[in-house]
């Protein structure tokens, strides 16, 4: 079960619990800024609205756990409103327009490069951020001369062996993963007698994929009930399984990223 503010990553390395003058005297070359970005919104009859904020700080937690005592690697607080205008009109969704979480994440990051930082992680559990957030890295980089990472968990394959096929090309929201994710971080938050299994009628086309967003569609484009994939299977064991699994890949995945020497892609 996953408590907020405890644990290696909230007791050793949430960069707000420092103070100004302990912010200031730090060793800021190495350091990476982690910053998850959520969303509040709808996610289908069972599951709760925060879910994407809360599975991106369980599995940061998960993963500061397996970093080295002597890593750079500091957690910053989640942005918990996401761009989330697909689900807009169901209740309990708060989105932000991309306006509003562009200027939120200009805004961090000035303030970050200010107190003298250099690199930042944008650490992200929502799908619908996904495309503003590569946007906004260059963005960021270019206005505030951070190094500026992407990094959605679903990248480094934790799921991978947890999931079939169907699954994997359609559980794009409130299904099987993410069920039983929320599952075993807080029990209580999932009403598993109302889990819908709807899976969208995927194109058979080699042109159009819901992951790769190669078509624009709202949640009420292809469910009724809010939920693509299939709920019923969900567990909380799997989720407990895969948030063990995907804690030491996205240790790996901070580690790699907080060494990468940016200057090293220059070829003269």
């Amino acid at each position: 079960m996953f408590f907020r503010y405890q644990g290696e990553a909230y007791d050793r390395r949430f960069l707000p619990r420092l103070t100004t003058k302990e912010i200031a005297a730090m060793d800021k070359e190495d350091v990476l800024l982690v910053l998850p970005v959520g969303a509040v919104e709808q996610h289908g009859p069972h599951m709760p609205v925060f879910t994407d904020t809360l599975l991106g700080e369980a599995m940061l937690a998960k993963a500061f756990e397996h970093l080295p005592e002597n890593s750079s690697i500091w957690l910053l607080p989640s942005v918990s409103y996401g761009k989330s205008t697909e689900h807009a009109g169901h209740p309990g969704t708060i989105t932000l327009s991309a306006k509003t979480l562009m200027a939120v994440l200009e805004d961090i990051s000035s303030s970050l490069a200010r107190s003298g930082f250099r690199k930042l992680l944008l650490f992200n559990t929502h799908g619908g951020n996904a495309d503003l957030l590569g946007m906004m890295a260059r963005e960021i980089r270019i206005t505030t001369g951070l190094e500026v990472y992407r990094l959605d968990p679903g990248a480094v394959g934790y799921s991978d062996s947890f999931t079939d096929e169907a699954e994997k090309a359609c559980g794009i929201h409130a299904g099987d993963v993410e069920t039983s994710l929320v599952m075993a971080t807080c029990p209580g938050w999932v009403n598993a007698e109302l889990a819908p299994r709807e899976m969208p009628n995927f194109p058979d086309s080699r042109y159009f994929s819901f992951r790769s967003r190669s078509f624009a569609w709202v949640m009420d484009d292809i469910s009724g009930s809010g939920v693509a994939g299939d709920a019923t299977k969900a567990t909380a064991d799997r989720g407990e399984a895969m948030l063990e699994t995907a804690g030491p890949l996205l240790a790996k995945a901070l580690l790699h990223i907080a060494s990468f020497d940016m200057a090293s892609l220059k070829n003269g």
